[in-house]
C-alpha cells in the first residue's frame, strides 16, 4: 500500500476567501468519485492556530507506486491542481505502508 500525504496552506500574502476555500476543499474531498483506484481518502482541516501549522491535510492510499503515478496526471486531479495552485501551496510525501509489520 502506498500512502500519499499532502499538506496545504494559503499562499503567502493570500487573503482568506472563505467561499473559494470552501469550494476548493469540497472539490478535493469529492475527487475520489472521479478516480476509481483511490483506496482511501481523507481531507482534514487544522484546528489549532499555530505558526508551524498548515491549513489542511490530505491522507490518501493507493495500491502501489504505479497507482500514484497514474493518479498524478489523471485529468480530474490535474483540473483540481490547476485551481488549487492559485490559492494554496503544498508539500507532499509518498511512502510504502508496511501492512505486515507487527505492533511493538
Amino acid at each position: 500500500m502506498m500512502k500519499h500525504i499532502v499538506m496545504f496552506r494559503r499562499l503567502p500574502g493570500m487573503e482568506q476567501n472563505i467561499e473559494l476555500e470552501t469550494h476548493l476543499i469540497q472539490w478535493m474531498r469529492d475527487l475520489p468519485k472521479d478516480i476509481d483506484f483511490v483506496r482511501d481518502w481523507k481531507v482534514s482541516a487544522n484546528e489549532l492556530d499555530r505558526p508551524i501549522c498548515w491549513d489542511y491535510l490530505l491522507e490518501s492510499s493507493f495500491d502501489d507506486a504505479d497507482a500514484v503515478q497514474r493518479y498524478l496526471p489523471h485529468p480530474a486531479h490535474v483540473a483540481l491542481i490547476t485551481e488549487l495552485k492559485t490559492y494554496f501551496e503544498w508539500v507532499a510525501i509518498d511512502y510504502t505502508q508496511d501492512t505486515d509489520r507487527q505492533a511493538a
